[in-house]
């Protein structure tokens, strides 16, 4: 019996540990997050929920198609973000040695988050781009663009119209999977703010 014991207390011992060490490694990085989210105007959520997809926080991932880093860019968007900075010394690094610039979790976030900006530019109109930008992000701002295209006079497509368009299926299960996880942590997220604990006035610390 006494053996036992012990057996489960190393079990739970173990498991609230892998826990712990889980809860660290997918959210050592959210500082870093939302910097680059507030800077490119962008949710903080689905730039996590776009990084948990693509490496699950592992910066030193490379794509077989050579992505770098943690959100997985692609040499070609490296330089395009570097020219667009004007800066000669950024466009030299990226152009001589991406993949050391582009492993830096950092970098590869602002990059990552440049980007995601850049495909949503491309529906000012729809209020909810995430499913756009994502595919866009995954297969190609050019392909996102025809899946969204309707004849003129026609109502944009709603977001589950617009997923069904897409006819690449690695692309619809990763662009469904990222915003199945975005919007379960949007709705902790507002569960969280919503509870009493969060609204209720703080009491005033005795002088």
């Amino acid at each position: 019996m006494k053996r036992l014991a012990v057996v489960a207390l190393i079990i739970l011992t173990g498991s609230v540990g892998i826990y712990f060490f889980n809860q660290y490694w997918i959210h050592r990085y959210d500082g870093l997050i939302a910097r680059q989210a507030e800077v490119y105007r962008l949710d903080p959520d689905l730039v996590w929920s776009v990084i948990y997809e693509e490496t699950y926080f592992r910066p030193w991932m490379l794509g077989k198609d050579g992505e770098i880093g943690l959100m997985q860019i692609t040499p070609a968007v490296g330089r395009e973000w570097a020219a667009e900075t004007g800066l000669p010394e950024l466009q030299r690094q990226m152009a001589q040695d991406p993949e050391r610039l582009l492993r830096e979790p950092e970098r590869n976030i602002q990059v990552g988050s440049w980007y995601l900006e850049k495909i949503r530019e491309q529906y000012p109109e729809i209020p909810d781009a995430e499913a756009r930008m994502v595919a866009g992000y995954n297969a190609g701002p050019s392909r996102a663009a025809e899946w969204n295209r309707v004849a003129e006079g026609q109502k944009a497509l709603t977001r589950e119209e617009f997923v069904n368009r897409i006819d690449i299926v690695s692309t619809r299960a990763y662009v469904n999977s990222i915003l199945n996880r975005y919007h379960k942590l949007k709705g902790r997220t507002q569960r969280a703010a919503d509870s009493p604990a969060s609204t209720s006035p703080k009491p005033k610390p005795d002088r």
